[in-house]
């Protein structure tokens, strides 16, 4: 997909993100290796899953084909024995920490009453703690970047009794996720952080296999088009954008991009037949 020019660029930048070993965290991750980025993945998949493309090992090979350096790092951001170490890694390999990336989620649409127990926990304790725990512990050192961003992958606070009540406990933790992020901004004024979210469902192994299988990966948008905003995102003067809850095809918008067909999962997919994403 064509970009608009700005100059700018991830190159030496360092990189900590939670998760990455596929989907939107990866690509995020082969953007900025494109530019010549250090990328710390901190990510639980140390062996292939029965059922999930990739490790944090695979991850780390293809964001050093793209032309990054990489740390792969196995831990669970739930963890704060985990979380330290990946921070104390991060520093020891590439000498600072310039952007936090929380890209790890935890998923179930289940309705209240059908919702279990630990998968509220899980999803608590990912999205919302590992979200807190990670920036908190990496604000120290972002604050001595020339250019300091958290970047979490979560929706606008939406308070429309439509997403409130669709699957309640999920919503709470992406909600959280994003009043982390916007408290961070509001507390932190040297770093800008954001929230980022896209109008679509995008093509990753979470729609195949929990929210709607081929038929939903068909009517969804790449991961690209996700990793093309963090970009722009990402390359922005932190003075200058903090405490947005971004959405993914605005940003590219105002960058300039008005063609957003070369990101159909399925190519030819006309705008309007694209399945509309949850909290919009």
């Amino acid at each position: 997909m064509a970009r608009h020019d700005s100059g700018r660029t991830l190159a030496g930048r360092t990189i900590l993100m939670s998760g990455g070993s596929r989907g939107i965290g990866l690509a995020i991750a082969l953007r900025a290796a494109a530019d010549g980025a250090n990328i710390a993945i901190l990510a639980k998949t140390d062996v292939p899953h029965p059922k999930l493309p990739g490790t944090v090992h695979t991850a780390a090979e293809e964001i050093r084909a793209a032309g990054g350096r990489a740390l792969p790092i196995v831990g669970d951001v739930r963890n704060d024995d985990d979380i330290a170490r990946a921070v104390a890694s991060t520093l020891q390999e590439f000498g600072g920490i310039d952007i936090v990336v929380n890209n790890a989620s935890a998923i179930d649409l289940s309705r209240s009453l059908d919702l279990q127990a630990k998968k509220y926990d899980l999803m608590a304790d990912v999205n919302v703690r590992g979200t807190f725990m990670l920036s908190r512990a990496a604000v120290p050192h972002l604050l001595k970047s020339t250019n300091p961003h958290i970047l979490s992958l979560a929706p606008p606070l939406n308070l429309d009794p439509k997403w409130l009540g669709a699957h309640t406990g999920y919503t709470m933790a992406k909600y959280g996720m994003s009043m982390a992020t916007l408290g961070l901004a509001a507390e932190f004024e040297g770093i800008a952080a954001n929230t980022l979210w896209p109008r679509t469902t995008i093509a990753t192994a979470a729609v195949l296999n929990l929210l709607g299988g081929d038929r939903l990966m068909s009517v969804s948008r790449t991961p690209e088009i996700y990793a093309d905003a963090a970009w722009e995102v990402l390359t922005q003067p932190a003075g200058g954008l903090s405490g947005q809850s971004l959405i993914v095809e605005d940003v590219l918008a105002e960058a300039g991009v008005t063609d957003f067909s070369g990101y159909a999962a399925v190519p030819g997919t006309p705008d309007d037949r694209l399945f509309p994403d949850i909290f919009l």
